[in-house]
């Protein structure tokens, strides 16, 4: 089986909980895959094909910000 990159301990530190960090991937995943299909060129395949991934790594190195509002995670 293979290592999960990153981390969940290392996801953690940048979000409140597991259903915040779910929360916030999808979205970023969702706005990944929504400008690749706007845009036919200059994506990087990777991120195409791994929207999840590219979420994933984005929160680990802080470039994810949240704020939690009374309708949910914005």
């Amino acid at each position: 089986m293979a290592m999960n990159k990153p981390s969940l301990d290392e996801l953690l530190v940048h979000v409140e909980d597991r259903y915040t960090l779910v929360v916030v991937s999808a979205k970023r995943a969702r706005q990944i895959t929504e400008k690749a299909l706007m845009q036919d060129t200059g994506m990087d395949p990777e991120m195409v094909s791994k929207p999840v991934s590219a979420a994933l790594q984005e929160t680990v190195q802080g470039n994810i910000k949240y704020r939690r509002t009374s309708q949910g995670i914005k």
